[in-house]
């Protein structure tokens, strides 16, 4: 058996076995203003519910370990003592995953990831519409668990307001396990899925996603395309070149008898089977055969 001591070991790589071990973990999906009422959204996987009387959550923005910033929820919190976590279903992953990029200072991730703001009504940060369960929370405590990168912030939560979207509720109104279809984190880009086992999301951390707000219009609002594949289709750095959608389509007999006959309906079912397999740059190759 192989036993570490963890003081020994770089932080990443403790990071890496704690999250490997520890699982799977529900996953807060934190709204917070800014003291300027700007809107943020991150999803963080450190997170529980620990009181009924009074109704307790805690989850816990860690400082980075690259180099021991603060994350914006963070500072947020510490100004304003408001957050609304939101429950993370399957159909929202992709979008989640999205808004977890690093924008910059005031980028709303709600546009970004292509998530509906919705008001609360005894807090300041709007909810996630998307989400199944939303919890209006007032923070009581932030407690700092260290000061170097990794460090833990525990921030104490007092759900003030729920709001249940009534779909997910069984015959006697109680929360439906299998309708409210939650996901949870894993170690490395893996995630679980209630009764459906794993399946994996790559961490959007190398690059900076167009976001869904910069998919073009007749794309974003296809009635064929999901939220989760509107999510992959914004999480690419930029788009392929005129260059390499030609050569994509000279290449692929398929693609060429679908746009003989116009029919952008079957173009966007293509372009899903694509994103399916994880192929997001064929996606768009396909997605912009007829620009």
């Amino acid at each position: 058996m192989l036993s570490i001591t963890p003081s020994e070991i770089p932080t990443a790589k403790l990071h890496g076995y704690l999250l490997g071990a520890v699982g799977p973990r529900p996953i807060a999906f934190a709204s917070t203003v800014d003291e300027n009422g700007r809107p943020n959204l991150s999803p963080f996987s450190f997170f529980n519910v620990f009181s009924a009387n009074p109704p307790i959550m805690i989850f816990s923005p860690a400082r980075r370990v690259r180099d021991n910033t603060t994350k914006h929820t963070l500072e947020n919190v510490l100004k304003t003592k408001e957050v609304v976590i939101n429950i993370v279903n399957y159909d929202m992953v992709q979008q989640m995953s999205l808004s977890s990029t690093e924008y910059v200072e005031g980028e709303n991730e709600f546009i970004k990831a292509g998530l509906t703001m919705l008001k609360s009504d005894l807090v300041t940060p709007f909810r996630v519409a998307e989400s199944p369960v939303q919890f209006e929370c007032k923070v009581i405590k932030v407690e700092a668990l260290g000061k170097e990168g990794g460090a833990g912030n525990l921030i104490f939560s007092e759900v003030v307001k729920i709001h249940v979207d009534e779909s997910i509720l069984d015959a006697s109104g109680t929360i439906d396990q299998h309708k409210i279809d939650q996901v949870a984190r894993m170690g490395g880009n893996w995630y679980s899925r209630a009764n459906m086992g794993l399946f994996e999301v790559p961490k959007p951390l190398s690059s900076l996603g167009i976001g869904i707000d910069n998919i073009p219009e007749e794309i974003r609002h296809s009635s064929i395309l999901t939220g989760n594949d509107l999510g992959m289709l914004g999480n690419v750095e930029h788009l392929p070149s005129k260059e390499e959608v030609k050569e994509f389509i000279a290449s692929n007999v398929a693609i060429r008898s679908i746009l003989s006959g116009d029919n952008k309906e079957q173009l966007h079912k293509k372009a899903q089977e694509f994103l399916h397999n994880n192929e997001v740059h064929s996606a768009w190759k396909v997605l912009l055969a007829n620009k």
